[in-house]
């Protein structure tokens, strides 16, 4: 039997549905117009137009994939985000839209602190796709971004995207553990930006199969109370910013408050909290050093 686009949409969106997939309908017209390279508007346009033996092979391999839970995003190698389109691949995080706001905080601070006469060196840790860099430096011609992960695979996937995005020659790449391939002395960052892996550990098995089977783990997975890395930045990060330099990290729901102790205990000035559209407190913002005092090195004592 010859498919039309309107007869593989109604199969497509049954054959989901029944499977559990709750976007069924969505998922469908995505991944059909994935396979015709075109989109969804161009559906609706020509809902009798037939689908070749091979369009309607390669389209059933896509719905069999979602049908098992596979994200959208790992299907077609594609995310939009900050309005562009990424690279995604099952060695990243697949970018979330809360994250965005993450981004929006930095530009408007960046563009704030423009003029001063030096250059804006902003750090991602973790970058991932390198969604995060990427569309700070498309953001802010002037700034220079270093993103850092652990990931030699995610790495790859975030060059791809500075690549395709013109970026590449102001976003450098550095394999590593959080701040561990950097020196205080050369470090003077006036941003740090961080979404950490912030999912509580026993939270994981009740994670939507579509993360907790596909997404890295490696990416997700905060520890026990889900703030492991954020406190290693929190404790870590103002020994690596400038003196009006600022540090945002995304969190999860529940985490501000042993955040911003953290913050006030390591010597950050007037920390604040950032809530997302659904009211949840989801960016952690805070300057470098507090006025008037001392800096503490790691062996407690006074840097300067």
């Amino acid at each position: 039997m010859t498919w039309t686009i309107k007869t593989a949409l109604q199969w497509a969106t049954h054959y989901l549905q029944e499977q559990g997939i709750e976007s069924a309908r969505l998922d469908s017209e995505l991944l059909l117009a994935y396979t015709l390279g075109t989109d969804r508007v161009h559906l609706y346009l020509h809902p009798d137009r037939p689908l070749s033996p091979t369009e309607q092979e390669v389209f059933t391999t896509f719905l069999h994939r979602r049908a098992h839970h596979e994200p959208l995003a790992y299907i077609t190698g594609r995310r939009e985000f900050w309005s562009l389109e990424f690279l995604v691949t099952p060695a990243v995080l697949i970018p979330r839209p809360e994250t965005e706001l993450l981004v929006e905080q930095a530009v408007l601070l960046l563009q704030k602190m423009q003029g001063q006469g030096e250059p804006l060196w902003v750090l991602d840790i973790g970058t991932g796709s390198g969604n995060i860099a990427v569309s700070v430096a498309t953001a802010v011609p002037t700034c220079r971004v270093v993103a850092l992960d652990r990931s030699w695979a995610a790495l790859g996937v975030a060059r791809h995207n500075a690549v395709r995005h013109g970026v590449d020659s102001r976003v450098h790449l550095v394999q590593g553990d959080l701040l561990a391939p950097f020196q205080t002395e050369t470090s003077p960052f006036a941003l740090i930006l961080s979404n950490p892996p912030y999912v509580p550990a026993a939270d994981w098995e009740h994670l939507p199969p579509t993360i907790k089977q596909y997404e890295p783990r490696l990416a997700l997975d905060g520890g026990k109370e889900g703030i492991d890395y954020a406190e290693r930045i929190i404790r870590e990060a103002r020994f690596y910013l400038r003196p009006d330099g600022y540090l945002l990290l995304e969190m999860g729901e529940g985490q501000a408050a042993s955040l911003l102790a953290l913050c006030q205990d390591n010597g950050y000035c007037c920390p604040a909290l950032i809530k997302d559209y659904a009211g949840i407190d989801r960016v952690l913002i805070a300057q470098g050093k507090q006025k008037g005092a001392a800096m503490r090195d790691r062996n407690g004592k006074n840097a300067y």
